[in-house]
């Protein structure tokens, strides 16, 4: 969602190819290419490692976007190393590119309800109560995103990470 967000503001158009939807644009006077993996999230190391060999890019120019569980809906936080932390699209993307160390943008979307599987969460809509904060969050996910792409990790970990007051942190 929050490249599909970023496509719309930055007037990028999807094709299919390489086994992704792809779009290529500016972004703050920068070339990007978007890329949404059509594979199962577990195998989308091979996607994201094949692209970045055709385009002859290196993983340190890579910024992978996704969901987290263990943020709050609407929580950001900005990375650029580290395992898996559980999402199973992450642990393939590291896996194929045998290194941690590319950017991450997390988004949070909150832990599942007792009874629910993640699994089913994860791919489930968001409820319409949702729908507000879900919108104010792909913006500025998107703005996280402009902010790394045109001035640096830093400077889009300082503004954009969310810090989240101990009592809410796992």
């Amino acid at each position: 969602m929050v490249l599909e967000q970023a496509a719309k503001r930055w007037g990028i158009t999807f094709t299919e190819r390489w086994q992704a939807l792809q779009g290529r644009g500016v972004a703050n006077g920068n070339a990007v290419l978007l890329a949404l993996p059509l594979m199962w999230m577990n195998q989308t190391g091979n996607v994201v490692h094949s692209l970045l060999q055709s385009i002859n890019l290196r993983p340190s120019n890579l910024i992978v976007v996704y969901d987290d569980l263990d943020l709050p809906l609407g929580a950001l936080k900005i990375k650029t190393r580290g395992g898996p932390g559980g999402h199973n699209g992450l642990r393939s993307v590291i896996s194929c590119l045998e290194t941690q160390d590319f950017c991450r943008l997390k988004v949070g979307i909150d832990r599942p309800p007792a009874h629910e599987d993640p699994a089913q969460y994860v791919l489930a809509t968001f409820a319409q109560h949702e729908a507000e904060a879900v919108k104010g969050v792909l913006s500025h996910a998107v703005d996280a995103l402009e902010c790394v792409i045109g001035e640096g990790v830093s400077a889009a970990m300082n503004r954009y990470h969310t810090r989240l007051p101990p009592h809410e942190v796992d």
